[in-house]
């Protein structure tokens, strides 16, 4: 009997893998997450409709799941960051170029974020800034512990660390859009995403200073 539980938990969880997967797709083409229909989605995840309910009470539900991913997601690198010691290092290329291997390996929720961030539905809207507040604050506590203005409060610290935030997402749709063999514009998109960091991080430096 517990075999038989175990099985078909796992079917379960699959089965809503595959239908939030199919939505991120679905995304990831260009389509606007209040624009996608049930029966594209479960198409798309090769489960009938009726499945659908199983899992999620209505879309809306299943948005707000995809945002949670997407925070997920980012979270994720920021640990990875953290556990490599990537904002110790006083080369800002280093953690761009961390970010950037990060969103070519994982397009499907950046686009999705990035997507549904200024537009969608207000509910969606909603969770992503709630999303991107903890992410901003979870940010802040590790420039904090990489000596990175560290004696500014917290609130102008996470202020700080969402315009980084900012920043970087703002250039996930031309990181994810640069073929793999346009070696030029990759460069000049780093040095202008290098940049826009080094604006940042000078404003902060001046900010403590005043």
């Amino acid at each position: 009997m517990q075999d038989k539980n175990s099985d078909r938990n796992q079917r379960k969880r699959l089965t809503r893998e595959r239908l939030m997967d199919a939505a991120l797709t679905l995304m990831s083409q260009g389509h606007s997450f209040p624009s996608v229909s049930l029966r594209e989605i479960t198409r798309e995840a090769g489960v009938v409709p009726t499945a659908f309910y199983r899992h999620f009470a209505d879309l809306d539900a299943l948005g707000l799941a995809l945002m949670a991913e997407c925070g997920d997601a980012l979270r994720a690198l920021l640990r990875d960051a953290r556990a490599g010691q990537v904002l110790q290092n006083r080369d800002l290329r280093v953690p761009l170029r961390w970010f950037w291997q990060y969103a070519r390996a994982n397009p499907l929720p950046l686009r999705a974020l990035v997507s549904e961030r200024n537009g969608g539905a207000a509910s969606l809207r909603r969770a992503l800034r709630d999303e991107l507040a903890l992410l901003a604050r979870e940010l802040a506590q590790d420039l904090r512990h990489a000596g990175f203005c560290s004696e500014l409060p917290l609130p102008q610290l996470e202020m700080i660390a969402a315009l980084m935030l900012d920043t970087l997402l703002g250039a996930v749709s031309d990181i994810l859009d640069l073929p793999d063999d346009q070696v030029q514009p990759a460069r000049e998109l780093e040095q202008r995403l290098t940049d826009q960091m080094r604006v940042i991080v000078l404003g902060a430096r001046q900010w403590r200073r005043s």
